[in-house]
């Protein structure tokens, strides 16, 4: 599944809407929402405040690139699997790797989560935000996965396996962000999604003998 690299200009795009998550961000975590303005966070991104409403609609809007920014990566790398991989394993492996912190980035990405959905607790517009977000990746991971399975698989099976992934992520990292568990080891985002993920797919047939799965 091939896509066209962006351009320059979508480049710069995302780069400027990643600072002014951060800075979103950064400020939830400091002040909570509800002590945040859209000129607060646009003044410690250093961009217009124009510029923050030409990107995004509300304050609690612009943590959205920061939240989806480890489901685009998750995606990408399981779309790398190639067609005819087990989905199932395909799934697990992606899942463990890409909340596996492998780096300080990643880390970091996790950190900021964990602030946000503690905010979130408190500010339901920044919860719609953040099942927004985990709704728009189980709909673009339903056509990475239908090119894993190849032809012929039952959408409602594929349907299925979207939700589940998406789920035991979105689960994962609640249940995560509600304790202080490292970002390694027992309680870590990538041990929780990885049981999470068993659970749910457990009665699907992509899980059946001579389904593929190594």
């Amino acid at each position: 599944m091939s896509t066209k690299p962006p351009s320059l200009t979508e480049r710069r795009k995302a780069a400027t809407q990643l600072d002014i998550a951060r800075a979103a961000a950064e400020l939830f975590t400091e002040r909570g929402p509800d002590d945040t303005t859209a000129e607060d966070i646009a003044q410690r991104a250093g961009v217009a405040l124009r510029t923050f409403y030409r990107y995004f609609r509300s304050k609690q809007d612009a943590v959205a690139p920061l939240l989806a920014g480890g489901a685009d990566r998750w995606r990408a790398e399981l779309a790398a699997a190639g067609p005819g991989t087990a989905v199932p394993t395909a799934l697990e492996r992606s899942i463990a790797d890409s909340l596996a912190a492998a780096d300080t980035e990643a880390e970091e990405g996790l950190r900021w989560t964990r602030g946000l959905l503690r905010a979130a607790e408190h500010d339901p517009a920044l919860r719609a935000v953040w099942y927004r977000v985990n709704q728009e990746s189980e709909d673009r991971l339903r056509a990475v996965l239908a090119e894993l399975a190849g032809p012929g698989t039952d959408p409602l099976e594929l349907r299925l396996a979207a939700a589940a992934a998406t789920d035991a992520i979105r689960i994962a990292l609640e249940t995560w962000a509600e304790t202080d568990a490292p970002v390694h080891g027992p309680g870590s985002p990538a041990d929780l999604a990885v049981r999470c993920l068993r659970e749910l797919m457990g009665g699907m047939r992509l899980l059946a003998p001579g389904s593929g799965e190594e």
